[in-house]
């Protein structure tokens, strides 16, 4: 079996990561992955498990420089509307890691939810908002976050709860590989 079998409807070889990045620089991805649902997540995770590859994940690609050499492995980038869906239920914003913060914080504004206007103008996805903790003068996005559901390198979904989670300045606890 070929690494690609199986996978190969939404994974790519040498992919260009200047077609992915705000500074339109930086040489190809071994393999490129835009999995299109939580499983096939899963899949190219347990695949790259198995070849023992090298796992990056590329949000908005606002805050990174790649290398003209590009990158070995796999890089996975979440850009489907399946991880960047973005919900109201009652008091709370629920987003997927894809989803642009700007979109995010739009939302929460149109139906009247205070705290996350501090974020206006800040490039990049949620997961990338929240791995780094992201923020400016007004505050930042982990002072608001109730929960994070994450995918681990093996596969496994789990919920983080606020008391799991810590946020220093431009840092979190969200360590796993994947912010669903």
């Amino acid at each position: 079996m070929s690494f690609l079998t199986g996978i190969d409807a939404f994974v790519r070889t040498n992919e260009p990561l200047a077609l992915h990045t705000w500074l339109r620089v930086g040489g190809p991805a071994e393999y490129f992955a835009e999995p299109h649902t939580t499983e096939q997540l899963a899949t190219v995770l347990s695949r790259c498990r198995q070849e023992g590859m090298t796992v990056r994940l590329l949000g908005g690609g606002s805050n990174l420089l790649v290398s003209d050499a590009g990158v070995k492995g796999m890089v996975i980038r979440l850009a489907d509307p399946h991880f960047a869906e973005i919900k109201v239920q009652g008091d709370r914003v629920v987003a997927g890691g894809g989803a642009r913060l700007g979109h995010v914080v739009n939302t929460s504004v149109r139906e009247g939810l205070a705290g996350l206007e501090a974020l206006v103008g800040i490039p990049g996805t949620i997961g990338g908002a929240l791995h780094g903790n992201a923020g400016g003068r007004g505050g930042d996005i982990g002072q608001w976050t109730h929960s994070a559901k994450v995918m681990t390198y093996s596969g496994e979904i789990i919920e983080r709860s606020r008391d799991e989670l810590v946020f220093a300045y431009r840092q979190s606890s969200l360590d796993e590989l994947v912010i669903l």
